[in-house]
C-alpha cells in the first residue's frame, strides 16, 4: 500500500444472510407445528443455527484483520443453468477471495488424492467417512463468478484480458471455522494446503497471498467490484428460500386438514391405531371434494401417513 493512500479498514456491504432470515422466519412457524413436521423444522433451524456460527467466527476474524477490504456475506449467483451460493467475497486491495465456509463436528483429513475424510465420535463408536470436496464445491462458485464477471465486459478483448488475469486476481479458500476440527493436511498436495486453513489462520493467509502480488485495487475499484456482486446476487432464490416455502406447505396443509373438535363420545371412538403406521386416529371432516361434509378417520402422522378410514352411515 502506498504512503498516501487512505485507511478504510474492513468494510462490510452485505452482512445478513439468508439462513439468518430462515431461522427467524421458521421459528416462527414452529409453535404451530406438529408431530414429524415439527420434529423436522426443529432439525432445519439446528442445521442453519450451525452453519451460522460458523460464519459468524469468519466475520469476527475479518472484523478484527485491520485490512483494508470489502466483505459480502451470502451471495447468490447464477449464469444460464448453473449457480453458486458464496459464503463471503472478500475485495482486497490485491485480491478478491471467495470462500467457502464449513463448520465440520470432528476432524478433517486431506490425502495425497486430495480426497476429504471425516472422523468423529458417535455413540461411543468412531466414524471415519468420506465428505465432498469443498474444493471441487468452491471451484464452481469461482467458474460461476467468472462468468457472471465476464458478462459485463462488452468487448470481446477486454473479456479476454478479464480470462487470463482471472486466476492471478481471484482466488479460493476453504475455511474450517469449528475450533476443535484438526486439520491433518500433511499429505495434500501442495495446492490443496494453500487453499484449506483453520479460521483463526485466515487473516493471516490473507495478508501473506497479498504480499505476493504487484497489483493494487483503489478503492473506487474495490468498491465498484462490491457493488457489482451485490447487484448480482439473487438471494431469493437460495436453498434456504426453496426449503422454507416447502415446510411452510405442509404446515399449511397439516392445518386445513387438521382434526375438529369432537365429543366425548367421538374422542373415545378415536381409540383407534393406524394399521399403516401405529399412529393414532383422529376424527376429521373433508372439506373439499364430493365428499365434503363426511366424516372420517386419518392418521395423526398426516402428512408423512395418509391412511384414511371411512365412516360408514
Amino acid at each position: 500500500m502506498g504512503l498516501f493512500t487512505k485507511k478504510i479498514g474492513p468494510l462490510f456491504i452485505k452482512e445478513d444472510s439468508d439462513a439468518t432470515l430462515f431461522v427467524e422466519r421458521m421459528s416462527g412457524v414452529l409453535t404451530a407445528a406438529t408431530g414429524e413436521l415439527k420434529d423436522e423444522i426443529e432439525k432445519q433451524i439446528k442445521l442453519a443455527t450451525y452453519g451460522e456460527v460458523g460464519e459468524k467466527n469468519i466475520a469476527f476474524e475479518l472484523k478484527n484483520s485491520g485490512m483494508d477490504m470489502f466483505i459480502l456475506h451470502d451471495i447468490y449467483l447464477e449464469t444460464g443453468d448453473l449457480s453458486a451460493q458464496i459464503d463471503y467475497i472478500i475485495i482486497t486491495r490485491k485480491h478478491v477471495y471467495v470462500v467457502e465456509c464449513k463448520n465440520l463436528i470432528g476432524n478433517i483429513e486431506i490425502d495425497s488424492t486430495g480426497k476429504f475424510i471425516r472422523s468423529y465420535e458417535l455413540g461411543g463408536r468412531r466414524i471415519k467417512e468420506g465428505i465432498y470436496s469443498p474444493i471441487t464445491q468452491n471451484e464452481r462458485h469461482l467458474a460461476v463468478l467468472k462468468e457472471v464477471r465476464k458478462k459485463n465486459f462488452n468487448n470481446v478483448i477486454m473479456q479476454a484480458l478479464f480470462s487470463r488475469n482471472f486466476e492471478e486476481l481471484y482466488k479460493s479458500m476453504v475455511v474450517l471455522a469449528n475450533p476443535k476440527t484438526y486439520l491433518n493436511d500433511r499429505y495434500a498436495k501442495k495446492e490443496v494446503k494453500q487453499q484449506v486453513i483453520r479460521a483463526d489462520q485466515l487473516i493471516s493467509k490473507i495478508r501473506e497471498v497479498d504480499s505476493e502480488a504487484q497489483y493494487s485495487f483503489k478503492e473506487d475499484e474495490m468498491r465498484s467490484l462490491a457493488e457489482f456482486f451485490l447487484q448480482e446476487s439473487k438471494p431469493n432464490k437460495s436453498d434456504y428460500a426453496r426449503k422454507y416455502i416447502e415446510l411452510m406447505e405442509a404446515q399449511r396443509e397439516a392445518e386445513e386438514n387438521a382434526p375438529k373438535e369432537v365429543t366425548s363420545k367421538e374422542k373415545a371412538e378415536q381409540n383407534i391405531s393406524c394399521p399403516k403406521c401405529g399412529s393414532k386416529m383422529v376424527l376429521r371432516t373433508a372439506k373439499k371434494g364430493p365428499n365434503a361434509g363426511s366424516q372420517f378417520y386419518g392418521c395423526s402422522n398426516y402428512p408423512y401417513c395418509r391412511f384414511v378410514l371411512n365412516i360408514k352411515n
